[in-house]
C-alpha cells in the first residue's frame, strides 16, 4: 500500500464501463463504441438514448416501441405540478429539477424495486418526465400557464413546445437535438461518479440521479455553460473581447469554457456542437457572440495552448435559442439522465460499495477533559 495521495483521484482508474470512452486512436469521446461526431449527424437524441441505455442502435421497430415509451410518459403528476407552481420564482432551476426528480421518486411505484427490469422501466419515467416538470418551472416562474406535452412531437421539438407554446424551425430543433447527444455521457466525470458512488450502497435510482444533479450544478462541471455566457454578457461587444482577455489572464482568473481534466489537445465535442453554433448564430441573425467565441478561442489557443470545451459554444448556443441562462445546465440535466442512467444499472450489474480511504492529518491523540477544567 502506498501513502500517495491522489487528489481528485487524479489518473485512478476506479472500475470498468462499456458505456463511453475517448478513443485516442480516432481522437473523438465513443459512446458504446460509435464516434459522438457521427451519432450527430446520422442519429436522432432518441436513437442515441437508446444506443446509451441498451448498448446497441436501434432497428426501426426498437426505436418506434423506446420513442412510444417515452412519449407516453411525459405527464406529470397534479402533485407535481403543484410543487413547482409554489417554488420560489428566484429558485435556481437545478435546484428545482433536483427536488423534482426526488418528488418522482416518492411518486414511483416501483422506487424499492432495484431489479434492472424495474431500473429500466424507470429510467425512462424519468427521462420522459423531467423535461415536462423543467419546462413547467421555466413557465411558471414567468408567470405563464404550464403547457401540457405533446405526444405527436420529438423529444426536442417537445421540450421547445412546453417552454415556448412553439417549435421552431427544423435546424434550431437539430442544433439541440445535437447538443443533447453530446452531453447524454462522459464516462467517469463527477456526477456521474457520485451517482454510482450512492448506487454502491444499493439506493435506488431516483436518489442517485438526484445526487448526480446536486453534483452537476457546480461551475468546474455542469454549470460552467452557464458561466460562460454570464462572461460572454460581461464582454458585451467584440472590440472588448481581446482586451478582457488579457486583462482576465494577468489576474490568473479562469476563463471559463476552456480547459478539460481529459482533453489536452481540444474537446472532440466542440467541432460538432461550433458548427452547429454558427448554424443557429446565422438562422438568428447574431451580430456579436459568433466574433466573441472566434476571438476568445483564438487568442486562448494562442496565448495558452488551451482549447475551448463542450461548454464554450453550448452556452451562446442555448442563449440564441431563447433559454434563460440558469435553464443551461437543467438542460444539460434532461440529457445526462440517459448516462447516468446506464452507469447506475451497471453499477448494480457488477456492485461492491465505493468506500476509499484518507490518509488522516488532524491532531494526535488528545484526552478528554471535564467541561469545568476546559
Amino acid at each position: 500500500m502506498t501513502d500517495e495521495i491522489k487528489k481528485g483521484l487524479l489518473g485512478i482508474v476506479v472500475d470498468e464501463t462499456t458505456v463511453s470512452q475517448v478513443m485516442p486512436e480516432i481522437n473523438s469521446l465513443t459512446y458504446r463504441g460509435y464516434a459522438v461526431q457521427d451519432l450527430c449527424e446520422k442519429c436522432s437524441f432518441e436513437e442515441v438514448a437508446y444506443l446509451i441505455l441498451n448498448g446497441n442502435l436501434p432497428n426501426s421497430i426498437q426505436l418506434n416501441k423506446f420513442m412510444k415509451e417515452e412519449r407516453t410518459n411525459r405527464n406529470i403528476t397534479i402533485n407535481l405540478r403543484e410543487i413547482i407552481t409554489h417554488v420560489p420564482k428566484k429558485a435556481h432551476p437545478m435546484d428545482v429539477v433536483r427536488t423534482v426528480v426526488s418528488v418522482m421518486g416518492l411518486e414511483d411505484k416501483e422506487t424499492v424495486d432495484n431489479s434492472p427490469e424495474a431500473n429500466m422501466r424507470k429510467a425512462m419515467r424519468i427521462l420522459a418526465k423531467t423535461p415536462t416538470a423543467l419546462a413547467a418551472f421555466f413557465r411558471a416562474r414567468k408567470g405563464k400557464k404550464i403547457i401540457k406535452p405533446k405526444n405527436k412531437l420529438s423529444f426536442s421539438e417537445n421540450f421547445f413546445y412546453m417552454c415556448f407554446g412553439k417549435v421552431p424551425q427544423k435546424e434550431i430543433v437539430k442544433a439541440f437535438d445535437v447538443s443533447l447527444i453530446l452531453y447524454a455521457e462522459h464516462s467517469f466525470n463527477v456526477s456521474t461518479f457520485t451517482a454510482r458512488t450512492i448506487t454502491s450502497s444499493l439506493s435506488d435510482i431516483h436518489g442517485a440521479i438526484t445526487g448526480a444533479i446536486a453534483s452537476l450544478k457546480g461551475p468546474l462541471h455542469g454549470g460552467a455553460n452557464e458561466e460562460v455566457m454570464n462572461m460572454i454578457k460581461k464582454i458585451k461587444t467584440p472590440n472588448k473581447a481581446k482586451n478582457w482577455l488579457i486583462d482576465t489572464l494577468n489576474k490568473k482568473q479562469v476563463v471559463m469554457g476552456f480547459g478539460h481534466r481529459v482533453y489536452k489537445s481540444g474537446d472532440s465535442r466542440v467541432p460538432s456542437m461550433k458548427k452547429y453554433f454558427l448554424k443557429v448564430a446565422k438562422i438568428k441573425k447574431d451580430k456579436k457572440l459568433h466574433k466573441i467565441y472566434d476571438i476568445l478561442e483564438k487568442e486562448m489557443i494562442e496565448r495558452k495552448n488551451i482549447y475551448p470545451n463542450l461548454d464554450f459554444p453550448t452556452g451562446p448556443t442555448y442563449h440564441l435559442m431563447g433559454f434563460d441562462t440558469d435553464f443551461f445546465t437543467p438542460i444539460f440535466v434532461i440529457s445526462r439522465i440517459t448516462g447516468w442512467s446506464a452507469h447506475i444499472m451497471e453499477q448494480y450489474a457488477s456492485n461492491k460499495l465505493i468506500r476509499p480511504l484518507s490518509k488522516y492529518k488532524g491532531s494526535k491523540h488528545r484526552k478528554v477533559m471535564l467541561l469545568n477544567n476546559r
